[in-house]
């Protein structure tokens, strides 16, 4: 499993947790409405971090795996140039 999958898992159990917590709170309708919509708007902030996080480590990894090809290439080229003199 990877770890995207259970990071995400984790975040929806919290967020079900917190909503479950507020609406069994006793407290005044219009207050409890604000208070599941500012969690809301906190989890999605969070998540589009982690979300971001998640692209900026994949994007260096494709960044290392093409510098890595780009080099192996390079030998591979260099090697056929020493092989035909």
């Amino acid at each position: 499993m990877s770890s995207g999958k259970i990071l995400l898992g984790v975040l929806a159990g919290v967020a079900a947790g917190a909503l479950l917590g507020v609406l069994f709170a006793p407290d005044k309708g219009w207050n409890t409405r604000k208070r599941i919509s500012k969690k809301a708007d906190d989890y999605a902030d969070l998540l589009t971090e982690k979300f971001n996080e998640f692209l900026d480590t994949i994007s260096e990894k494709i960044e290392q795996i093409k510098d890595d090809a780009a080099g192996v290439a390079d030998e591979a080229f260099i090697k056929s140039e020493r092989s035909k003199n």
